[in-house]
């Protein structure tokens, strides 16, 4: 049948799936071109129109297998167009025109879209509880925070709050978390005791210092002599030199504490000359104490005596190290003798899951002997640390990660300024340390109870330099300060803010909770700040109470054997088995 033909008979217009009409050019040849084809008056067809016709069936063939291709892809399902099909049922809607923009301040435009701060909720780390406006799970820690998520550049946290609010409740819920991931907690100077029955809980050694308790041999190497000679070689030369200077420090830091102030340079350098003595005739494997180091200032050895100058002079060398051998016998028979003067009580255990270094039992009052044992209790927990570090940079150690908790700040800080450095210094590198750490106090204003304003500008620096920052209850005026360091919103001020406030009167003489007790805010950065709220388990409970001395007779029975039955339910594993919904672990830090 021609195309012609095709038309006259009212094939139409034919329809795609799309609704879209398929031009008549494109399959039709109009019927007036037909008379083309009428032979001439001698019953012959010109070679004119024989081309005309040629080229017209070419035409019309083309015009056919395009019809066919247009069909073929309108029976398709995936070709539906946006707008929908012209068929039944096929959606068609009309053109939607497109929406009115606007452009405002930030002022302006948060009328309209309400939803200035907040996002999803963390999840890599240990779970600390549920965001408040959301209720979504928030986890959170600065080390996983620094080597999984990568939210935080230093693996810091610091925590500022009112007393009774649950931030040592926090820290111990992240120990737990940790030591469950393969992580060291080195709690490095206990003043209350808020972690000593969580690290034993988790398997770890909890070593007491005070007077008649247990003592710490400050010119004992420790964990690092002892991995200097497993490494030997230029590494364990290099170590065994660190360690040296490491005795060293510690030595000047007590004769600080002792006279109120630092020694000289002098009096370093005959220091270090004595205890390079000492080293050299001390059989290996065994330790010297302050009493020999008295002793080689008192002889007096040619190696020591050439750093004071003497030119063979008695008068000379007693004039230059008097005043150092004064001091040293007041160690020895002062307020720090007997806790600093004799052997190690208990050695930290460098394959220990955690380490508590519990001084709670030194008495308020007696400030050198606490800035003494914590000074004593960092010295030689960071160098465990150096040192399993070096054996593992040996092949000789699997690599471990170690999270450090100064709770209290406050305390070690007024004690002496030498702990102000030392902290200084841990904050700038704990990065290259592979050490993160927790720093908690009460309120900024605990900087400015220290005696120089260098050691003030060092304690503010630990805030600026935290990786994340988490507040509890605090005033109004604290959280403005601290609104300066950290960039707090005015809504972030107010809810904090709430959390100070007092309880409520209880009509039926029952115990009612503070506002903000286990309410925190996380702050990192310049993102906006997470309100979590931690619901403890009945565990956790148990194995922290920072309350215990205000126990009424013949409760004292019953809360041990709660706590007993808490330590057996971590260690095998049930920690948390009675948390609420949406709190089930597979174990200790593991959602």
């Amino acid at each position: 049948m021609s195309s012609g033909a095709l038309f006259r008979l009212g094939a139409g217009w034919p329809r795609g799936a799309s609704g879209a009409r398929t031009a008549m050019s494109d399959l039709v040849v109009p019927a007036a071109e037909d008379q083309d084809r009428e032979p001439d008056e001698g019953g012959r067809v010109s070679a004119r129109s024989l081309r005309r016709q040629r080229r017209r069936q070419a035409q019309q063939d083309a015009a056919e297998q395009r019809y066919l291709r247009r069909l073929a892809r309108a029976n398709r399902e995936d070709s539906v167009p946006h707008r929908g099909s012209y068929a039944l049922g096929g959606g068609r809607v009309a053109a939607v025109d497109p929406p009115t923009m606007w452009r405002a301040t930030t002022v302006q435009a948060c009328g309209l879209w309400p939803f200035a701060s907040g996002s999803g909720a963390p999840m890599t780390g240990i779970p600390l509880g549920q965001h408040i406006h959301t209720g979504a799970t928030v986890c959170g820690d600065p080390l996983n925070w620094f080597t999984r998520a990568r939210y935080i550049s230093n693996p810091s946290l610091f925590m500022l709050g009112m007393p009774g609010l649950g931030k040592s409740t926090l820290i111990n819920r992240m120990l737990i978390g940790l030591s469950a991931q393969g992580v060291v907690p080195l709690v490095l100077g206990d003043l209350k005791p808020d972690y000593a029955d969580t690290v034993r809980a988790l398997g770890g050694q909890v070593i007491s210092i005070a007077r008649g308790v247990g003592g710490l041999n400050i010119l004992d190497p420790g964990a690092m002599g002892a991995a200097a000679a497993k490494i030997g070689g230029q590494a364990g030369n290099a170590l065994a030199a660190e360690t040296h200077g490491r005795v060293l420090n510690m030595v000047a830091a007590l004769l600080t504490i002792v006279r109120g102030g630092p020694i000289s340079d002098h009096e370093q350098s005959v220091l270090s000359a004595c205890l390079r003595h000492l080293r050299e005739r001390t059989p290996e494997g065994r330790t010297f104490r302050l009493p020999q180091l008295l002793a080689v200032l008192e002889e007096g050895p040619p190696r020591v005596r050439q750093v004071t100058l003497d030119r063979g002079q008695e008068s000379r060398y007693r004039d230059a190290v008097d005043p150092l051998h004064r001091s040293l016998l007041g160690i020895l028979d002062g307020p720090l003798g007997d806790t600093f003067a004799a052997e190690t009580s208990t050695r930290i255990d460098p394959d220990a899951t955690a380490v508590c270094i519990d001084i709670s039992r030194i008495g308020e009052a007696d400030g050198q002997l606490t800035a003494a044992a914590m000074l004593a209790a960092w010295s030689d927990g960071l160098g465990t640390v150096a040192a399993s570090h070096a054996l593992a940079d040996a092949g000789l150690a699997p690599r471990r990660w170690f999270f450090t908790v100064l709770d209290e700040l406050w305390r070690p800080l007024r004690a002496a300024s030498g702990i102000v450095d030392r902290i200084d210094a841990l904050t700038r590198l704990n990065r290259s340390l592979g050490l993160a750490d927790a720093k908690i106090t009460h309120t900024l204003k605990d900087a400015e109870a220290l005696g120089s304003e260098a050691d003030k500008a060092k304690a503010r620096g630990f805030v600026e330099r935290a990786g994340m920052v988490a507040c509890a209850g605090l005033p109004r005026a604290e959280m403005e300060e601290l609104g300066r360091v950290v960039g707090l919103s005015r809504r972030e001020i107010d809810l904090v803010s709430s959390w100070s406030s007092p309880p409520g009167w209880a009509q039926d003489g029952g115990n009612e909770e503070p506002p903000g007790r286990g309410r925190f805010l996380i702050k990192v950065g310049g993102r906006p700040g997470i309100p979590i709220r931690v619901a403890i388990t009945d565990t956790e409970r148990h194995l922290h109470d920072t309350n215990t001395r205000w126990i009424a007779n013949g409760e004292a029975d019953r809360l041990l054997a709660e706590r007993a039955a808490a330590v057996r339910a971590v260690t095998g594993g049930d920690l948390i088995a009675d948390a609420p919904d949406g709190w089930r672990h597979d174990g200790p830090g593991r959602r």
